[in-house]
């Protein structure tokens, strides 16, 4: 059994994750049509989108983690806006063109990012948030650095696009500490590239 279908399966892993604020608070900025959600895990960020009104293509590679996303999207009436795609997301053929939204959370892909980031169609926009190493380390999320990013990584590898927020930050949750950086860009291109204003917390 995969490690994610055992998690989920098992009940490891919150069948109900809340979306991002930031993704809450800019959504509706966000050009209407379809989404893709890469490794969706229980749907996070697709169920959400589904909501909002979007036709919502949710990617993981455990079964398990999509059942509960088809159970979510069923009970909550949107199961016409929901389609499953069970495919790992670092060799998934991603489309080109094809997608309005993009988003990805806790899931390190850089490799894979250009790809992704070639699915967005003209004006489309990429919602990613992912653990950042922090000193003193975090302790939500991986144990060990290898699977964090570092400070501006994700920054630099959207700079070919317009980049719109971005944000590296830390709080603390329930005695944990949760270090994350979160980007939201478009996919466009003008002239000289700016830097968004950063805040830390």
């Amino acid at each position: 059994m995969d490690k994610w279908d055992e998690r989920f399966s098992e009940g490891e892993y919150p069948t109900d994750p809340e979306p991002s604020p930031v993704l809450r608070a800019y959504v509706d900025t966000f050009p209407e049509g379809r989404a893709l959600d890469v490794a969706a895990g229980t749907g996070r960020n697709a169920i959400f989108l589904a909501t909002e009104g979007f036709d919502v293509d949710a990617l993981d590679q455990s079964s398990a983690g999509l059942e509960i996303i088809r159970n979510r999207a069923k009970e909550a009436g949107i199961d016409d806006r929901v389609q499953t795609v069970l495919a790992d997301a670092t060799e998934f053929d991603y489309p080109e063109s094809t997608y309005d939204v993009v988003t990805i959370s806790y899931f390190r892909t850089l490799d894979k990012l250009g790809a992704i980031k070639t699915a967005l169609k003209p004006g489309g926009v990429l919602f990613y948030q992912h653990h950042l190493q922090s000193s003193p380390p975090a302790t939500v999320g991986p144990s060990t650095n290898r699977y964090r990013f570092q400070s501006n990584e994700l920054l630099r590898a959207c700079l070919d696009l317009t980049v719109l927020y971005y944000e590296e930050s830390t709080e603390d949750r329930d005695g944990r500490t949760s270090a994350t950086a979160t980007i939201i860009a478009r996919n466009s291109r003008g002239g000289t590239q700016s830097y968004p204003s950063r805040h830390w917390e």
